[in-house]
């Protein structure tokens, strides 16, 4: 009887007890195996130049050296084949939209279930999307559904200075400062971003943020 593949993973975070502690639980899941454990980016960088192959890192954003955030930059980069899920403790808008341009698709808190860590391995590695309940209220259910399906939201029209606004919205500018850049007025914006909260179903900047990415209006190279 043929063995089951196995999703090959990297951890990379710099508690060591924390860190080994992940590994053996992620071990006893039935499609993970552990093939790699570094304590940063630059450590990671060595394991994946010296021709380790991995299908999954699973990324601490909190490290001495290279961080999580530029680590991703670097995946990105280097190794897009290789799924990022970032475990923190940060669920900021401003924290998941730097992540997301960086290529990461899968944020967990620290302290998540061994189920969930299980469901979210697989979600990242087969469908390339997950977001846990720390970031759900940040995200609309319906676009995340939408997300893990890898589908597209269909017959959606968008307006030229609905597409302007939203490529603004995916980037770390406050609505302030979108206001000032497209010369509105800061109450226009508000009416500008309700209206398409309502129009697409979403629920914060993040979620527009993520809607751009997904239908191509926008694009970090």
């Amino acid at each position: 009887m043929t063995e089951a593949k196995k999703y090959k993973i990297i951890l990379a975070d710099d508690h060591i007890v924390l860190r080994d502690a992940l590994g053996r639980l992620i071990e006893d899941f039935d499609q993970c195996s552990v093939v790699g454990k570094a304590a940063d980016g630059s450590e990671l960088q060595q394991l994946l130049t010296g021709g380790l192959r991995a299908d999954l890192v699973i990324l601490d954003l909190n490290m001495p050296g290279m961080d999580g955030y530029d680590t991703a930059k670097w995946l990105k980069q280097h190794h897009p084949e290789v799924k990022i899920l970032v475990l923190t403790m940060y669920d900021s808008e401003v924290a998941l939209i730097r992540l997301l341009q960086e290529g990461v698709r899968g944020f967990l808190k620290k302290d998540v279930l061994p189920e969930e860590l299980n469901r979210a391995i697989v979600a990242v590695t087969e469908q390339g999307y997950y977001y846990s309940a720390c970031s759900q209220n940040k995200f609309s259910i319906s676009l995340i559904r939408t997300i893990e399906r890898q589908g597209s939201i269909q017959n959606v029209l968008l307006t030229p200075s609905e597409i302007d606004f939203l490529r603004l919205a995916a980037t770390d500018l406050t609505y302030k400062e979108i206001a000032h850049q497209l010369k509105l007025t800061p109450r226009t914006i508000e009416h500008r971003r309700d209206s398409l909260f309502l129009k697409l179903d979403v629920k914060s900047k993040v979620g527009l943020a993520i809607y751009a990415i997904k239908n191509g209006l926008v694009s970090f190279g």
